[in-house]
This record gives structure tokens, C-alpha cells and sequence, in this order.
């Protein structure tokens, strides 16, 4: 019996078993099983289309990588070619782009990588139609752009959704609250700082004993479930911001497009047309977290004409990072205006956290 089938007859195991109390823990031991040969099928997959064959990966550049990924002839080719100065080509067939086309967004100061990658199918994620090396770019990204056809409502969605999370990317989630850690010896140390509905010590074990585990330490920090203890206990997950861009808006009606955009990490927009590309480009960069830091020299205006771009926490240290690799270590103290301080301006240290459109000014040792 192949690792599909096997697949296979889990899946329907546990479409017939009843849930309910006694038999949580079999489904639990279930869910193991069925992530432990999704795994492998996901490693055979990669064997099979590996080797000499052609890769979609592009060097990473810009201050964040934004990933367009969707079924085929969904308007990405477009959007792309819209929004940059990079030509790709669109038509009105299906897998038009073949290859991962890169474009540089300028906006606000800061360079954003834009991914085109070819349209993907269903099944993508045991490979089919190259949809693992698809795939395997978007686990690269700052933000994950999720094009779909408004026409065809929230179908692609929930397929896509389904494949990408097949490969271990889950889309605008936390990490579970889960201290795990292997030990050598001493069996297995279950506890919790909350009250546990989805789990027990008991599933704990099954689910632990499916990965040949039997000495470790688990700490529950909040009520989780079954799968999310299997992705701490994995460890491959990727947890990625997703905003869904429902395309082709032109060919909806007014009332099925204004419901599209109040879903949740949505927005609804026209390649075509050009139409509600300044709210995606605002989207984006609430997304991604990106601060500017203004940079001012003693006794001097300060300097807005270019800005340093940092990650959402970004802190004194990274923005001397930016500048040199060895700053931060001559680095005594920074003068800080701006809303993330108390007054104007604040003598910080290199721990302080700063907020977008801050300006500093930095005093050697």
C-alpha cells in the first residue's frame, strides 16, 4: 500500500469515527499519523521533481518579499506589470507564467520585492503541475498575496488555504503557546498554566508515542489543539501574514463585492482597471510592519529625504545595524524624537524600540 492510499484510508477513518469523548483520542492519534505520511509524501515529491530540474527561487533583495500566489489566469501577471516596472506577460489562456518573475514595489520609502509565481492547481502540494517548488518560494515571504477571482467567490480560498497548509504554512496565525522539549530520559512531563478542553496527558502520549517520542517536556500555555501540538512537535511551520486580494471586481455585482471586502485580511480590487490600488498598496505595508527611521546629524535639519527601513520591532541596534555592521558596538547612547518616546527628544539606549517615523540621532562611545 503507497503512502497515498494510506492517506487516504486515514482520511476516511476519520470521516466515519463519531467525535465525542471516547473518541477524541483516537482521532488524535489519527491526525499524527496523517501529518507523519503527509511529510513524506511531501519528501517523495521533492525527490521525484529534484536534481537537475529547473528551480523558482530568486535571490532575496528589497526590505521584504511579498509572494503572489493563486490559480492560474487570476489577473497576478497584471498586478504585477501595474504595480512595477517589470513586464509580465498576461493573456487570456491559462499558465501563462511558466518561471518566478521578480519586481522591485517603491512605496513610502522602501523596496518591496514582488513575486509572480505560476498559477498553481489542485494537488499542488504532492506536487502536481510544480506546485511544491511554487510553493516552497512562498514560504520565503514577508507576506503571502493571495489572488483570487471575486467571480468565483470564496472557493479558491479554500482550496489554496488547504494546499498551502498541506505544506506546513499556516496563514495569518500565531505559533502555538507550547513549550516542547526532547530529553533523554525520565518519561514524559505534561503541564499547564491553563485549563486543557482539547487535549490531555493521555493524548499527549499517543500523539508523542506516533513520532517514537517518549522522553520529553510539554508545557501548555494556552488551550490548543491536537494539530497545533503536532506543528510544535514538527517544527517546520511557517506562520505568515496572508492578505486576500479578490480580483476582477469589474465583473461583480456591487452587493457581492462589497461582501468580499468585509471578509476578514481581505481586499477587493481590478487589475484591469487599475481600481483600488492605492488601498492595496496601504494593505501591504500594514501587513508587512515596516518603520521608516529618519536619520539627523548634530546641530543639522533632520535628513527625510531617505529612510531606514526596519522590521516591526526594530530597536536602536537595528537601525545602527543599517547603517554599519560595527556601529552598534561604538554606539553609546541615541537622541530620539518622535511617538515612541516620552519627550522630545529622548537619550535611549541600543534596547529602545522604535516607531515609524521616528528620527535619531546617534552618539559614539
Amino acid at each position: 500500500m503507497g503512502i497515498s492510499d494510506k492517506i487516504a484510508e486515514i482520511e476516511a477513518e476519520m470521516a466515519r469515527t463519531q467525535k465525542n469523548k471516547a473518541t477524541e483520542h483516537h482521532l488524535g492519534s489519527l491526525k499524527a499519523k496523517l501529518a507523519k505520511y503527509r511529510a513524506m509524501l511531501i519528501e517523495q515529491a521533492n525527490e521525484s521533481v529534484g536534481g537537475k530540474g529547473e528551480g523558482f527561487e530568486v535571490t532575496k533583495a528589497g526590505d521584504a518579499r511579498v509572494v503572489m500566489i493563486g490559480f492560474p489566469s487570476v489577473g497576478k501577471s497584471t498586478l504585477l506589470s501595474k504595480l512595477t516596472k517589470t513586464e509580465s506577460t498576461a493573456a487570456s489562456y491559462e499558465f501563462t507564467t511558466l518561471t518566478c518573475i521578480p519586481g522591485v514595489l517603491e512605496f513610502d520609502g522602501a523596496r518591496i520585492q514582488l513575486l509572480d509565481l505560476p498559477g498553481i492547481i489542485e494537488g499542488a502540494a504532492q506536487g502536481k503541475g510544480r506546485g511544491k517548488q511554487v510553493i516552497a518560494v512562498a514560504r520565503t515571504a514577508d507576506l503571502i498575496l493571495m489572488m483570487l477571482d471575486a467571480s468565483k467567490g470564496e472557493k479558491q480560498k479554500e482550496l489554496l488555504t488547504k494546499e498551502l497548509d498541506a505544506c506546513g504554512i499556516r496563514l495569518n496565525s500565531q505559533p502555538p503557546s507550547i513549550y516542547f522539549k526532547v530529553k533523554k530520559g525520565g518519561g514524559l512531563s505534561f503541564n499547564s498554566t491553563c485549563k486543557l478542553t482539547k487535549v490531555d496527558e493521555r493524548m499527549v502520549r499517543m500523539i508523542l508515542h506516533e513520532y517514537k517520542i517518549h522522553h520529553a517536556e510539554v508545557l501548555f500555555r494556552a488551550d490548543c489543539s491536537p494539530e497545533e501540538l503536532i506543528d510544535v512537535i514538527v517544527g517546520n511551520r511557517v506562520y505568515s501574514p496572508c492578505l486576500y486580494c479578490y480580483n476582477k471586481i469589474d465583473l461583480v455585482s456591487l452587493e457581492e463585492c462589497d461582501r468580499l471586502a468585509r471578509l476578514p485580511h481581505s481586499i477587493v480590487a481590478s487589475s484591469a482597471l487599475k481600481l483600488n490600488f492605492d488601498y492595496l498598496l496601504d494593505r501591504i505595508w500594514a501587513y508587512l510592519s515596516l518603520l521608516r527611521i529618519y536619520t539627523k546629524k548634530k546641530g543639522d535639519a533632520p535628513d527625510f529625504s531617505e529612510a531606514l527601513i526596519l522590521r516591526g520591532n526594530g530597536t536602536v541596534r537595528d537601525a545602527c545595524n543599517a547603517l554599519h555592521r560595527t556601529l552598534a558596538d561604538q554606539t553609546r547612547s541615541a537622541l530620539v524624537w518622535g511617538v515612541s518616546t516620552k519627550h522630545d527628544p529622548q537619550r535611549v539606549g541600543l534596547t529602545h524600540q522604535l516607531a515609524d517615523e521616528d528620527v535619531i540621532q546617534i552618539t559614539k562611545k
